[in-house]
């Protein structure tokens, strides 16, 4: 795989509406888009996924340009990479920093794909030609405001909902919402927001049939996440917790949780997406894709790992109209019914939208390989 131009693009763009967790509120997305380019004019895409503050982890937008142009970026130009699963090894010596390495192993990836003329799905050895969506809402400032948007996301047919909740704002909001929907699929993401001492107050969630509760406890805790579950009907499913297959396996080992939710940038990149995946599997553990707010590419990265066979429950993954006025690939990625399907072009299968993509950027500089 010849490499002999990187490409940083640095990217703003603004939600149609605020998105609001446990941990604070985004309206802007500033993110970098990586293009990694060959000698036969081929290009594959990444997206990076870190936030400007450091509230979901430790990786900001500032982080992970350092990361990218002062170590990453030289690693790549320093080896010789013959398939995008190297691509990890080659990064492990520099600690962390997921999000920064999975936005540069994306796009070789991509790369990869358009290469071999197949889809990146196909590439990953996904093995489903749809996929179905749920849909994270973030809190509101009223329970009427949470209810409206349940409706118009059940309205256009999306599969699960995501609720977001915090100690102020969990049982009676949820008492509310399942009296309104007795019946649909609903998950609860306390984002690291309560402790052990909540534990009897959390129990109270078995009342509501729930899905799962995502990620109750402290961001980088596996152990009383085992404790919790011990004590609660509902599945937990970690997000923070998991950065790697083997944090999957002393989870699995200790009973921290039923579920996994798995997040491209979170683990660092597809390579060890698709290796979480396969101990889940293995396992018989439930996984399903997150979302960190991306925009298009790193949208279609997602849709291509939601492929893989053991993504049994409906991801993160919805329609670009969702969150943006206008995404940067076309066409945007559209839910039909709850259901995505799953383009069958080489590499991400949608094509960057030069006007759009030009439009948001702020600077571009690029590295000679």
């Amino acid at each position: 795989m010849p490499l002999n131009k990187i490409v940083l693009r640095k990217l703003k763009m603004r939600l149609k509406d605020p998105f609001v967790t446990s941990f604070g509120k985004t309206q802007d997305k500033e993110f970098f888009i990586i293009e990694a380019k060959d000698p036969d004019s081929n290009a594959g895409y990444g997206e990076s996924v870190a936030f400007t503050v450091p509230w979901y982890t430790e990786e900001t937008v500032k982080t992970s340009k350092h990361i990218i142009e002062d170590f990453l970026i030289p690693i790549l130009k320093s080896s010789i990479i013959h398939h995008p699963n190297e691509v990890t090894e080659l990064f492990r010596p520099i600690k962390r920093n997921n999000m920064a390495k999975a936005a540069i192993e994306g796009a070789i990836w991509d790369l990869y794909a358009k290469r071999e003329n197949i889809p990146l799905a196909e590439a990953l050895g996904g093995e489903n030609g749809s996929i179905d969506a749920g849909i994270s809402i973030g809190i509101k400032p009223s329970t009427q405001a949470l209810i409206h948007t349940i409706e118009k996301a059940l309205e256009e047919g999306y599969k699960r909902i995501k609720l977001k909740i915090k100690p102020d704002a969990d049982v009676e909001v949820l008492k509310e919402v399942r009296a309104h929907f007795p019946d649909t699929p609903i998950m609860a993401d306390a984002n690291s927001a309560y402790t052990l001492e909540d534990i009897d107050h959390l129990k109270k969630l078995d009342d509501f049939n729930l899905m799962m509760i995502e990620q109750p406890l402290a961001h980088d805790d596996i152990v009383d996440h085992a404790k919790l579950q011990a004590h609660l009907n509902t599945p937990i499913c970690l997000d923070e917790s998991i950065h790697s297959v083997e944090d999957v396996r002393k989870a699995y080992e200790l009973g921290s949780c039923k579920i996994i939710n798995v997040k491209i940038g979170r683990v660092g990149g597809l390579t060890e997406a698709k290796r979480i995946h396969d101990f889940c599997r293995e396992h018989e553990m439930e996984v399903w894709c997150g979302g960190m707010l991306e925009a298009g590419v790193g949208r279609a990265h997602n849709i291509a790992l939601s492929t893989l066979p053991q993504f049994v429950l409906p991801g993160d993954t919805s329609s670009s109209s969702r969150y943006w006025e206008k995404d940067i690939i076309m066409p945007e990625v559209v839910t039909k019914h709850g259901v995505i399907e799953v383009p069958d072009k080489p590499g991400i299968g949608y094509d960057i939208d030069e006007e759009a993509i030009e439009s948001f950027t702020e600077w571009v500089k690029e590295f000679p390989m």
